[in-house]
């Protein structure tokens, strides 16, 4: 079997990239088509960054050429971004801080802080400096969970500003405005509060020197996701939920918030937390609770990293509530789990910024300007 370029070309007609007008070939994203045989090496030069559109470029050119073409031939698809040199970061980059991730969940109640915690922690554990800024305003629990309750930032001096020393414990940063309010007193502020006073904790803090900030989301796609990241460039998110399916339909959505066009946050990964149970006394017996593998296969039809799976045991909730984070256990199950879990993120995040330019802080005015209201 011998492949015609000619034939190639015209398959590749009847496609786009995302978000595009024209045709693949029309656009000139189709920079060159080689055949040898059986075989077809396609490059491809797209304009938008995008991990979602890359990987969806990939999958329709492939698709595409086996419909069309020939059913059997060896399609390798190469992708070039072209883009700027040097991205103007469109909002306040906060100096010091290499990479800022925020990680979200579409519903509450599937172990997002105690991930965030645990991530934070083994980071530190590896070497990193690494921060973590509590922005769930109105449930905020990271002081418990790094048994600081009774600790309040202190004002230092930095260049002759008053900032705010964050509080610190296991070898990470923290704010919260748990910090700033009593343990029986509720937060009850609208949006625009809320939003000054994340901006508050994001900016007037002297973070210092940091190689991860890491940003506890509250659950869902709402005003203060849109607040952080206006207010903030981030590196990329993380997608947390349970193998259950009515908590990985509110992942898929969380997922697709962050690839909203307007908003364009790259996804670094999905984490299953609760993914099976696991008897202190049975340490061999899985028990699948809540569904098995369910946000793993929700990341392969997604298209998205699966970065690891988190046990529900015991021992994480005792360690929570007790303020010292299960990742500074050392040879256990649940430790080696979350280091491996760590070193996927910090994996996918070196892999983000050698392929990607810095993401920008979004422009959005007011809730109309959102693609995800319009649809």
């Amino acid at each position: 079997m011998k492949l015609n370029r000619k034939d190639i070309l015209e398959a590749l007609e009847k496609i786009s990239v995302s978000g595009d007008s024209k045709n693949m070939v029309e656009s000139g994203a189709v920079q060159n088509i080689m055949t040898f045989g059986d075989e077809v090496v396609v490059d491809l030069l797209l304009t938008t960054p995008a991990l979602h559109i890359k990987k969806r470029a990939e999958v329709d050119v492939m698709k595409t050429i086996h419909e069309h073409v020939h059913q059997k031939a060896k399609v390798k698809v190469n992708i070039k971004v072209q883009a700027p040199e040097k991205t103007e970061i469109k909002g306040k980059s906060i100096p010091g801080i290499k990479n800022i991730i925020a990680v979200a969940s579409g519903k509450g109640g599937v172990g997002k802080s105690t991930v965030t915690a645990n991530l934070a922690v083994t980071l530190a554990k590896m070497g990193f400096k690494v921060g973590l800024l509590d922005s769930d305003i109105y449930g905020p629990s990271m002081p418990i969970m790094f048994d600081v309750q009774t600790e309040r930032p202190l004002s230092v001096n930095v260049d002759g500003k008053s900032k705010m020393k964050p509080v610190e414990n296991h070898g990470v940063k923290l704010l919260s405005i748990g910090f700033f309010t009593q343990p029986n007193q509720a937060v009850i502020w609208r949006g625009p509060m809320a939003a000054k006073a994340l901006n508050q904790m994001i900016f007037d803090a002297a973070w210092g020197e940091l190689d991860f900030l890491l940003v506890d989301l509250p659950p869902g796609t709402g005003d203060i996701h849109l607040s952080i990241m206006q207010s903030l460039p981030l590196t990329g998110a993380v997608v947390v939920s349970t193998p259950q399916n009515v908590a990985l339909a509110d992942a898929r959505k969380g997922v697709a918030m962050f690839q909203q066009e307007s908003i364009n946050v790259p996804v670094l990964g999905i984490i299953e937390n609760m993914a099976y149970f696991t008897p202190e006394e049975l340490p061999d017996n899985k028990y699948y609770i809540f569904g098995r593998e369910g946000a793993k296969l929700l990341a392969e039809d997604l298209q998205v990293p699966f970065l690891g799976e988190i046990p529900l045991v015991q021992s994480i909730r005792e360690a929570g509530d007790i303020g010292h984070p299960a990742a500074l256990q050392e040879n256990t199950p649940l430790s080696d789990a979350l280091e491996l879990l760590t070193q996927n993120v910090v994996q996918e995040t070196v892999k983000r910024n050698k392929s990607l330019p810095p993401t920008e802080a979004i422009k959005i005015t007011t809730m109309a300007g959102c693609s995800a209201v319009n649809k």
